[in-house]
């Protein structure tokens, strides 16, 4: 099986599986909002992301997924590191040009385009992990119902906010089959004799022709069927809807909204003022 499980729900009794999918979906948002502001220096940026990562990380122990699933999930992002390292060390910025981390021939490399490189890298970490919660958690019909509900203020303009939810929740719960067949591809085309690691690089471009090619005839295909599927039960985006299951909302879901939101605003309090917690400890010590 693939090793990302973005897209896959994973069945489980849990406070974060218990919580309606509205909840989670507005607390996701200002999860990663948070995410990405920006503060006063790297020490408060970095501190506020290792606050982010033991968050993220108790909510992984709640929801029973393994880290370890998301470190090789992002095994793609090693080389997004190194092209931002690259691009950073290129261009540095010109107002941190203080230190020196070490020279390549005689162009120096600034601590600067390393941090800068590393801060993007935790964002992106902490996002893929922010949506692996929330697909883990979430069953996909779940969710269908929190963006259809989100998307109600539009639905009075006459857009077919049903359709287009039905689009979203599809896209999500087709990403890990679409993986699924990635590998499945892969290996059939390795068996093959085509080599998908080693070579020069038109060699290697060929090899990934003999991947896409048919991976995109594979998702037609699928499309097609699950197509034909909804239309043999009936289904009508332009049709009135009932829903089996109504979404309610519990005194967990304002308990969420009410932590995620205090934490939502702490860190913007700390961003828009400026605060730098390391240079008042560091007065206090001086005195």
């Amino acid at each position: 099986m693939p090793s990302l499980s973005l897209g896959r729900y994973v069945p489980y009794r849990s406070p974060i599986h218990s919580l309606d999918p509205r909840t989670k979906l507005f607390c996701l948002v200002l999860l990663i909002v948070t995410v990405f502001l920006g503060y006063a220096n790297y020490s408060t940026t970095f501190l506020m992301a290792g606050v982010s990562l033991i968050l993220v990380l108790a909510l992984f122990f709640m929801t029973r997924m393994r880290f370890t699933s998301l470190l090789k999930s992002l095994k793609s992002l090693w080389f997004m590191l190194i092209f931002l390292l690259l691009i950073y060390a290129i261009m540095p910025r010109s107002d941190n040009l203080d230190w020196v981390a070490f020279f390549i021939g005689d162009y120096p490399i600034y601590w600067a385009s390393i941090l800068d490189a590393l801060k993007i890298l935790v964002r992106l970490m902490l996002m893929v992990a922010l949506s692996l919660i929330l697909t883990a958690s979430t069953k996909p019909l779940d969710l269908t119902a929190g963006f259809e509900w989100y998307l109600t203020p539009i639905r009075w303009l006459g857009v077919n906010t049903a359709a287009w939810s039905m689009v979203l929740s599809l896209a999500l719960r087709f990403i890990p089959t679409i993986l699924v067949d990635v590998e499945r591809i892969m290996k059939a085309q390795s068996s093959r004799g085509v080599d998908f690691q080693r070579g020069k690089l038109s060699v290697r471009a060929r090899a990934l022709v003999s991947l896409i090619v048919p991976l995109v005839v594979s998702s037609l295909m699928r499309s097609d069927e699950l197509a034909d599927a909804m239309e043999g039960r009936g289904y009508d985006p332009r049709a009135k809807r009932t829903r089996y299951r109504k979404l309610s909302f519990h005194w967990g879901d304002l308990i969420a909204i009410l932590l995620v939101g205090a934490f939502f605003g702490v860190c913007v309090t700390m961003s828009v003022l400026s605060f730098d917690p390391f240079l008042s400890w560091f007065k206090v010590a001086v005195r």
